[in-house]
């Protein structure tokens, strides 16, 4: 791909309010680096976010919306570090960086908390090593049990925020589906049959994904909100389940020539993906110094989604019961106005490793950065007039900066010197205020010792809320990457 007709833009900013009467140092950081700020105008939303894998096999089966392109990550890839190494994505989701790289030699790794990107490795996986002939004599013989065992197991145990989300005879037939997939042997077949189930439960509820959280249908019988709404179709969980496993097998099929998946010639050359499941604030300070090559990553992004919430159907599914979302909603990075600060945890964790200079070192960079500090005495003092919708947003934007300060210092001490790091993230804005999330932790990952390389921004930003725009006027915020190199 040839991504072609850089321009240099100046984005606007947005600093100075009438709420207070100094916030400067972000407009200082914005003059620091605003040299290497630069607009790329083939660099789309699209690109970007997992739209582009829309028609690829694989991602199509399951739309995790919070990936990004295979075609990002070739040309990032290509451009940044065409040799082959060792990758890293500390965030990796479902995998898009680990599969991608390794389709080109590299050696993978990734750190992911949330089952759901856990499960999408794992059924990958499954994919490439299942037989298709007896995947298609499994799915002939699997019906005719399905249609003959008539009982309900009920192997969805639900958790508060998912009761009731299914119709019930959508709820029944996915429980005997799941039943009788206990039964099929081979294990890569059985886990394609359940990963089929496992991507249709948005389309055969009442719910549909809807950032911040799982958006109910009045059909429920749930009361969120004032406003009514309808998500159209309820589908038949045994039609559209049928249907997907006939786009696995059409997708898995030799005349495809499908480059996503590995070949029967290069299935031998090729090394599957390391996914480690946990978060990357525990996992990467105990790896070994300088054995990676390249990083790319997207972070969750300040703004208030929980992935608990919005997965919460396929987090069911997986057999997780209130504690565990619980318990995965606050070990998350912070990025939701329910997270609790972890400064303790991480003065401990790195006690433990006999590392509490480099916790000493990570907390003064923090606490003596002009803008993070502007950043968080700006929405205090919003907070204090009533201006923010949520009272725990100072502390949600405090901790997210402080956590994403320790995955950075971690990156750089984990990649070899001449590395690089290519990061997805979004700016966001709070109560009329622009957080620059690319310029503060560009400015981190400078004091630690990485060299600013580019801030590549897409040409069209983010807008704001509507209610922000009646009470602000309309601004964009910048969508960037970022490039750093050690």
């Amino acid at each position: 791909m040839n991504i072609i007709g850089y321009a240099m833009s100046e984005p606007s900013l947005s600093y100075v309010s009438k709420n207070v009467l100094f916030p400067t140092e972000r407009e200082k950081l914005f003059d620091q680096y605003k040299e290497i700020i630069e607009t790329d105008y083939t660099l789309n939303r699209t690109l970007v976010s997992f739209q582009a894998n829309k028609k690829e096999p694989f991602y199509r089966w399951f739309k995790y919306k919070e990936g990004f392109s295979k075609k990002l990550i070739d040309y990032f890839i290509e451009k940044y570090h065409p040799s082959k190494g060792h990758i890293l994505d500390p965030f990796a989701g479902a995998g898009a960086t680990l599969f991608a790289a390794r389709e080109k030699g590299w050696e993978s790794t990734g750190v992911e908390l949330l089952p759901i990107g856990i499960y999408n490795v794992e059924a990958r996986l499954a994919a490439e090593k299942v037989s298709l002939e007896k995947f298609k004599k499994e799915v002939n013989s699997f019906w005719k049990s399905f249609d003959k065992n008539t009982t309900d197991n009920s192997v969805i145990r639900h958790i508060s925020i998912t009761r009731g989300a299914f119709p019930e005879e959508n709820e029944s037939n996915l429980n005997r589906y799941l039943t009788c997939c206990k039964k099929i042997s081979d294990s890569s077949i059985r886990k394609l049959f359940e990963f089929a189930a496992f991507s249709v439960l948005e389309e055969i509820s009442f719910t549909r994904k809807d950032g911040q959280y799982l958006r109910w249908d009045s059909r429920a019988n749930r009361s969120y909100g004032n406003t009514e709404f309808n998500k159209g179709e309820i589908y038949d969980f045994i039609k559209v389940v049928k249907e997907k496993i006939e786009e696995i097998i059409s997708d898995l099929s030799p005349n495809q020539n499908l480059e996503l998946f590995a070949t029967e010639e290069t299935k031998t050359e090729l090394t599957d993906p390391k996914i480690l499941q946990g978060s990357s604030l525990e996992v990467l300070p105990g790896m070994k110094s300088c054995i990676f090559d390249f990083v790319m990553t997207s972070p969750p992004y300040c703004n208030r989604y929980d992935y608990t919430r919005t997965y919460a159907l396929e987090l069911i599914f997986l057999n997780n019961n209130d504690d565990d979302v619980k318990k995965l909603r606050q070990t998350m990075l912070t990025c939701t106005v329910e997270n609790k600060e972890k400064l303790n945890y991480l003065e401990n964790l790195y006690a433990e490793l006999n590392r509490s200079s480099d916790f000493d070192f990570i907390n003064s960079v923090y606490f003596s950065h002009p803008a993070m500090t502007e950043v968080n005495d700006v929405l205090s003092k919003l907070n204090e007039q009533g201006k923010l919708n949520n009272s725990n947003i100072p502390r949600m934007v405090k901790n997210y900066f402080y956590e994403m300060l320790f995955v950075i210092y971690e990156m750089y001490r984990l990649l070899k010197k001449n590395g690089a790091i290519v990061m997805v993230n979004d700016n966001v804005r709070y109560g009329g205020e622009e957080i620059p999330v690319d310029l503060i932790l560009s400015d981190f990952a400078k004091i630690i010792g990485f060299k600013i390389k580019k801030i590549w921004t897409l040409p069209t930003g983010k807008g704001n809320s509507s209610q922000q725009m009646g009470e602000h006027g309309r601004s964009e915020l910048r969508k960037c990457v970022y490039i750093w190199e050690k």
